[in-house]
């Protein structure tokens, strides 16, 4: 069974960047989900989809995965890149739309 080695985008809940170091090895869904007729809730056989290991490094991550013979796949990190904004910069004369109310 594969896994996958990543590192998670920050929740909609979050503002900053905390806990956001952690790089994540998650196996990938081996059967799909089914759903119980009775109650509607959702459920698998597939018991590794539980499993959820954290690391500090992706290389740590690697060979954890290496050393215990887990095929992987490695996606890599994207970095954020912050815009330069100002307030002050929406009311500067040399906008190239005017600002209205």
């Amino acid at each position: 069974m594969l896994a996958r080695i990543f590192r998670p985008a920050k929740t909609a809940m979050q503002s900053g960047r905390g806990q956001g170091d952690l790089w994540v090895l998650e196996y990938e869904p081996e059967a799909p989900l089914k759903v119980d007729p009775l109650m509607g809730y959702n459920s698998s056989t597939d018991m590794r989809q539980q499993i959820r290991l954290e690391f500090p490094t992706s290389a740590e991550a690697v060979a954890y995965a290496e050393r215990n013979g887990i095929p992987y796949r490695l996606f890599e990190d994207h970095d954020r890149t912050p815009k330069k904004l100002s307030y002050s910069d929406n009311f500067r004369f040399t906008r190239s739309q005017p600002w209205t109310h």
